[in-house]
C-alpha cells in the first residue's frame, strides 16, 4: 500500500488514480477533515476499498506513525508542501517544510518501505546557463538533470526545494532508503487552480470554456505568444510518479517529470481554438522582452528508460480533455 502525503491535492489525486490503475491501494494524507462528497470522482469510487484517507499532518511525527501502524505501507510519495503558501513567518515555514521531510523519511525506515519518493519542481533550474544544444539560437533547450545547479533561488519554492533533495538525499542515504527526487514541470488540468501565478494555460482553457478573455494579471511575467515552458498534462504527471514508485529498478536519484518538449502559448490558443469552437484569443507577439533570451524544456531521457514512461497527452488532446472536464460542471 502506497501513502501520498498530500493525496488529495491536485497532482496528489491524479498520483492515486495511477498508482489505482497500476493495481495498488493507496493511502491519501491530508491537513484537513474531508468529507466523501469532498472526494474527487476520479477516485471516490475506490474509497473503503483500495483507497483510504487519514487526516495528518507530516509535521507531527507521532500522527504519522500512527498511519503505519493501521496500514501496512510499502512506499511513500511525498508530496505535501510544508511551509507553503508561505505564512507571515518565514522561519517557521522552513521549519515545517524541513520537518516534513524529515518526518516523513523517519516514518518509512520505520516501516521499513520499498522506496520513497520526494517532489521537487522544474523552478530548480532557474537561473542554470542554457546549454547550447540547438541549431538555433533562440530555441528552447533540453535541461538534464546532472546541470549543475545554483544555490540562490529567486522564489521559496525553488529554494525550499534544492533544501530538500540535497537533505534527503544525504538522509534516505544515510539511512538506507531507497530515495528519489521528481523535478515537476508546469502541471495543468483537472482539479488545477483556474489561476495560475506561474503560468497561463489554466486561464486560457478556462477563458475558452467561459467564452472570456484570459486574465493573466496574477503571472508574474506576461505571457506573449512564442514564451514556451514545459507543459506536462495531469494525467501524465500522476502516471509518471506512479511509474517512479512501482519501477523494479531506479537507476538514478533524481528524475525530470514533464512532457519533454516546450509548449508556446500560442501553440495552446491555436489548440483551443481547434477544441472549443469560437475561441479567438490574442496574445501579443514575440517573446516577453523582459524575459530570458531562452526558454527550457525538461529532458525526460531518464524517465523514459528506468519506467517506461511517455507522455500520453499531446496539446491537443490535453486541451481537450481539460475542456471537457470543464464542460461537465467541474469548477476546476
Amino acid at each position: 500500500m502506497i501513502l501520498v502525503t498530500g493525496g488529495l491535492g491536485f497532482i496528489g489525486t491524479h498520483t492515486a488514480r495511477a498508482l489505482l490503475d497500476l493495481g495498488q491501494s493507496c493511502v491519501l494524507l491530508g491537513r484537513r477533515a474531508v468529507a466523501d462528497a469532498d472526494v474527487s470522482d476520479l477516485i471516490a469510487s475506490e474509497i473503503g476499498s483500495r483507497v483510504f484517507i487519514e487526516q495528518g499532518d507530516v509535521t507531527d511525527l507521532s500522527s504519522l506513525l500512527k498511519v503505519g501502524a493501521r496500514y501496512e505501507i510499502t512506499g511513500v510519495v511525498h508530496l505535501a508542501a510544508g511551509g507553503w503558501p508561505p505564512s507571515a513567518n518565514p522561519i517557521e515555514d522552513a521549519r515545517a517544510a524541513v520537518n516534513g521531510l524529515l518526518n516523513v523519511l523517519q516514518a518509512a525506515h520505520d516501516w521499513g518501505v520499498a522506496r520513497v519518493g520526494v517532489a521537487s519542481t522544474i523552478g530548480v533550474y532557474g537561473g542554470v546557463p542554457l546549454p547550447e544544444d540547438s541549431a538555433a539560437s533562440d530555441a528552447a533547450a533540453a535541461m538534464r538533470e546532472d546541470v549543475p545547479l545554483p544555490l540562490t533561488s529567486g522564489h521559496a519554492i525553488p529554494a525550499s526545494k534544492k533544501i530538500s533533495e540535497l537533505l534527503a538525499d544525504y538522509v534516505a542515504g544515510a539511512a538506507g532508503l531507497e530515495f528519489y527526487n521528481a523535478r515537476i514541470a508546469g502541471i495543468w488540468g483537472p482539479l488545477g487552480r483556474p489561476v495560475s501565478r506561474f503560468f497561463g494555460a489554466p486561464q486560457l482553457v478556462h477563458a475558452a470554456v467561459r467564452g472570456t478573455a484570459p486574465d493573466f494579471s496574477e503571472l508574474y511575467s506576461p505571457a506573449h505568444a512564442q514564451d514556451s515552458l514545459d507543459l506536462c498534462y495531469a494525467k501524465d504527471c500522476g502516471r509518471a510518479l506512479a511509474l517512479l514508485q512501482l519501477a523494479p529498478q531506479l537507476n538514478h536519484r533524481t528524475y525530470n517529470v514533464g512532457g519533454g518538449r516546450a509548449t508556446t502559448y500560442q501553440h495552446l490558443a491555436d489548440a483551443l481554438a481547434e477544441v472549443v469552437p469560437g475561441t479567438r484569443i490574442e496574445l501579443p507577439e514575440g517573446r516577453n522582452p523582459h524575459g530570458p533570451a531562452r526558454d527550457f524544456y525538461l529532458d525526460i531521457t531518464r524517465i523514459r528508460q528506468d519506467t517506461g514512461y511517455e507522455p500520453g497527452y499531446d496539446t491537443r488532446r490535453a486541451v481537450a480533455d481539460y475542456a471537457d472536464w470543464l464542460r461537465a460542471g467541474h469548477e476546476r
